[in-house]
């Protein structure tokens, strides 16, 4: 053991001394409440943290020290001194001294770096994914202010939000060498949902800049975040009664928790690169996730032409489906045309509609629609309302057999979307005042993705493998082997404060 291990060893004895000693002599009038004995106690258990850390790195230093050593283009390097560098953690910053090898013409290298995986600069591992995660909730600001509160510790909101922007791009990667998810048999249905959701983008800078905004004139635009959703299910038949009670009687009797299956190895995307890259991604994940128990496929979405001609192309063999509330709402809004949003007829109106359209009576409504438009004593607003929804029926028939659907235990409306958009969208992107770069939006919307699909530490472990082959060219698992060790170059082992 070194005699730096020693000395450190006595101080965390010494420091666990005075802790046991601060809460066995504690009084009313040194520490009157319990509020004030753990806030006092959780500092000093940090101040013991950081020294049992540098403990730690003391130790493994003593375990990677040589005369020489060997990198992985064969060159030998010999020791040359101890260098001092910072490890910003949880607990707090902790000086490491590590062995330095140097050989000029060749490079240099620092062992402990390459054996402990450390990172070349900013935050540990560990800051940075509770740093990701704060941000993933919450504004980068807030993430300064919780870590103040909590550890003691002030970050640079700039540094996150770069942290979060190489992050996020190494998702897409994440996922392409993610295996399938292990198949549920029950599972037969194979589903692909899809919707887009606005994201307040920054305006591009003026040439002119004005002191304020003119008429029409907006501080901010929309990008359209396409959002998609892949996960299996298992048929749950219903009948077009039960239905019907959950949409215009749930006061009364809600849909029965037996006939709803909850999705299966449920995988969110959401990208501000359009709807090609989003479907793109859909296909490589149901793919993943097709297999002989797959026994229908199915794509649902919200009726938007352009979306539905892509999933086609992507997606031919699976059966397109219309959202069934964003059919409803066409003759919700026929109905509010035609007899006015507070007529004591316009819900029996709908209802009856409403029924025709889930058993499969499309063509039905359709003509009912145009003969009331055609009517003299329609008005012309109303007419055109209700023209527009028998047009939208039409165009969408193929994909409005509802009764069938129902039958075969499918889903007919897309709330797993919807709720993915805005869980993943607007829930962050679009707390008041704010604005985003493409590039800044992407990454975050990428992680929250990740933390949505329940793989945020799996994605982390990926990231930290990933960083130490690329750094180091091989995996962590060969960090004993010092002839394995990755060549350093001077100018990468150095640290640089992000906290």
């Amino acid at each position: 053991m070194s005699a730096d291990s020693e000395q450190i060893i006595l101080k965390i004895r010494s420091e666990f001394d005075g802790l046991l000693g601060f809460v066995c002599e504690a009084s009313p009038d040194t520490v009157p409440t319990s509020y004030d004995m753990e806030r006092s106690l959780f500092r000093q258990l940090l101040l013991l943290g950081r020294s049992l850390l540098g403990l730690y790195f003391a130790k493994q230093a003593e375990h990677y020290h040589w005369r020489f050593t060997v990198d992985r283009k064969g060159q030998t390097l010999p020791y040359l001194s101890e260098r001092h560098g910072n490890y910003y953690s949880v607990f707090g910053t902790v000086e490491i001294s590590r062995s330095y090898y140097y050989e000029s013409g060749c490079g240099s290298w620092y062992p402990l770096d390459a054996g402990l995986n450390l990172p070349e600069s900013g935050p540990s591992d560990l800051l940075r994914q509770w740093q990701e995660r704060l941000s993933c909730d919450g504004r980068y600001k807030g993430v300064d202010k919780a870590l103040r509160d909590i550890l003691g510790l002030s970050v640079s909101t700039r540094a996150v939000a770069e942290e979060v922007g190489c992050d996020g791009a190494q998702v897409e990667g994440y996922y392409e060498a993610s295996p399938a998810p292990p198949p549920v048999p029950e599972a037969t249905v194979l589903v692909v949902q899809a919707d887009g959701k606005g994201v307040p983008m920054v305006l591009e800078p003026s040439t002119e800049p004005s002191v304020r905004l003119g008429k029409g004139q907006k501080s901010g635009r929309k990008k359209e975040a396409i959002v998609t959703a892949v996960y299996t299910q298992a048929p749950a038949p219903r009948s077009v009664e039960s239905v019907m009670q959950n949409l215009f009687h749930k006061n009364k009797e809600k849909e029965r928790a037996t006939e709803r299956t909850r999705p299966c190895n449920k995988r969110l995307w959401a990208t501000l690169l359009g709807k090609e890259a989003a479907l793109l991604f859909a296909f490589r994940e149901a793919a993943k996730q097709e297999g002989a128990h797959i026994i229908a496929r199915l794509a649902l979405t919200d009726g938007a032409e352009a979306l539905q001609a892509l999933v086609r192309k992507f997606f031919p063999t699976f059966q397109l489906i219309l959202d069934f509330i964003h059919a409803d709402e066409y003759l919700w809004d026929a109905a509010n045309a035609l007899l006015g949003e507070k007529s004591p007829e316009r819900n029996s109106w709908v209802e009856v509609r409403t029924r025709q359209l889930l058993s499969g009576q499309t063509s039905a409504v359709i003509d009912d629609l145009k003969e009331i438009a055609e009517r003299k004593r329609t008005k012309a607003a109303a007419k055109k309302a209700l023209l527009k929804t028998a047009g939208y029926y039409e165009r969408n028939a193929p994909y409005m057999h509802y009764d069938q659907y129902l039958e075969a235990g499918w889903p007919i409306a897309t709330g797993v979307i919807e709720g993915a958009c805005r869980h993943i969208v607007k829930d962050r992107c679009e707390l008041s005042g704010m604005r985003w770069t493409k590039e800044g939006a992407e990454a975050l919307l990428h992680l929250r993705c990740v933390d949505q699909n329940g793989d945020w530490e799996d994605f982390h472990s990926f990231r930290r493998a990933k960083r130490h082959k690329e750094t180091y060219g091989y995996t962590a698992n060969n960090a004993a082997k010092p002839e394995t060790v990755a060549f350093r170059t001077e100018q990468g082992s150095n640290y640089a404060s992000a906290v």
